[in-house]
């Protein structure tokens, strides 16, 4: 007879590779509209990928992630005192959470 352990999951400890994943909440217009949708819009490193996102998303908030999409905006050219100089590019990550699931991050606003 074989006798098979039982590892009991154990819920995982954010850690700083995680809060470093989320910078910050977008806080645009659109992502006002897409809130009412149970959508959030947050900026996220060039090198994140969208299961990174989710698992980051899921442990800091402790909601259940529908999807991710991703969007890279292309920093625009720019002149300054008569320079070329170019803007950082950003990666914008829209988390879609299931039906009835909402993170409110307006309240201290």
């Amino acid at each position: 007879m074989i006798f098979k352990k039982k590892i009991k999951e154990q819920e995982e400890k954010p850690t700083s590779k995680i809060y470093d994943l989320i910078r910050k909440p977008l806080v645009t217009e659109k992502g006002t509209l897409l809130s009412n949708n149970s959508q959030i819009v947050f900026l996220v490193p060039m090198d994140a990928s969208k299961l990174m996102v989710k698992k980051a998303v899921e442990s800091l908030f402790k909601v259940n992630v529908e999807k991710v999409n991703i969007i890279i905006s292309k920093g625009k050219k720019k002149r300054f005192k008569g320079r070329l100089g170019k803007r950082k590019n950003e990666k914008k990550a829209i988390i879609s959470l299931k039906k009835g699931q909402k993170i409110d991050i307006t309240t201290g606003i």
